[in-house]
């Protein structure tokens, strides 16, 4: 029997992105339409944003949250939910004095950060174990996530029963995250998402799986993905390092130089590849009990 992989589709962030795409899903329906369509590719699990109506930017307004995942469910989707968790860590330093918030800014705190998650209730959410200098387009920022706020984060996941996928940008990142998971934050098998290929952040090489896959707690669960035209490559590079694999318009908006991409497209590529490793991709259920969750 050859090996299941957990195949994920992000299938929108909250990053800037090009208008030209016509086919970036914005409003609550296409969200939940795109994550349909991603399923229908053979996408294991749906990684989901919300960006406002209106003007297409990233958001973090809880109503728009459960919006779209009341018409996710609606659209009969039976991926895993995975939901975001990483708002509210946004800090612009003021240039004339960097101990006070600029422009920009967005920090908010645990309580309000995990709102959507106790209005939803999703299979899973996203934590991001990291505090790092980041880029959205020319914009400088630093995404602030103090030890404090983890904690307190990682505990209201474990009392609303929604398990977290821990992603981690940096090694200090995977060492923060086996602290807290041997102070019981985390339950058993954690699941660690590698993110590769952002500015200032890890490279997209196969060392880098290599080494970060070596500071894993024993028995956990491990995904990674590039960003822009290392989507594909890391697919491989993950699937044949024993990882699990994510792919999406969060990412990448392209499926080849200057071809715009939708998230069908991008998970039928990334199963073509795991297939040609004779890899197989899991199905909703099957990464279910992968990952220690409650059959859909």
């Amino acid at each position: 029997m050859s090996r299941k992989v957990i195949l994920t589709c992000a299938v929108v962030g909250e990053n800037k992105f090009n208008p030209a795409h016509a086919r970036f899903p914005i409003t609550p329906q296409q969200i939940a339409d795109a994550a349909l369509e991603a399923e229908q590719a053979g996408a294991s699990a749906v990684h989901l944003h919300v960006r406002n109506p209106v003007t297409g930017e990233g958001s973090r307004d809880p109503d728009l949250f459960l919006d779209m995942a009341t018409r996710v469910r609606d659209n009969g989707v039976k991926a895993v939910m995975n939901v975001t968790c990483g708002g509210g860590g946004l800090y612009c330093p003021d240039p004339q004095d960097e101990s006070r918030a600029g422009p920009g800014s967005d920090v908010a705190s645990a309580e309000e950060r995990v709102r959507h998650i106790a209005m939803i209730r999703p299979e899973m959410c996203s934590i991001d174990v990291s505090t790092q200098n980041q880029m959205d387009g020319d914009k400088e920022y630093i995404y602030l996530n103090s030890q404090s706020t983890l904690r307190k984060m990682a505990k209201a996941f474990q009392q609303l029963g929604v398990k977290p996928e821990i992603e981690v940008f940096a090694p200090g990142d995977i060492l923060l995250a086996n602290q807290m998971l041997a102070e019981g934050l985390f339950d058993e098998p954690p699941m660690y998402q590698i993110v590769t290929g952002t500015k200032w952040g890890l490279p997209s090489t196969a060392e880098t799986l290599i080494y970060m896959r070596g500071l894993l707690p024993p028995k956990a669960l491990w995904a990674a993905f590039g960003i822009a035209r290392m989507q594909m490559p890391m697919v491989a590079q993950a699937a044949l390092l024993g990882g699990n694999v994510r792919v999406g318009l969060e990412d990448n908006l392209y499926l080849s130089r200057g071809v715009f991409a939708t998230n069908g497209e991008l998970v039928a590529r990334a199963r073509t590849i795991i297939e040609c490793l004779g890899l197989e991709v899991a199905a909703p259920d099957e990464a279910r009990a992968m990952l220690g969750l409650r059959k859909g």
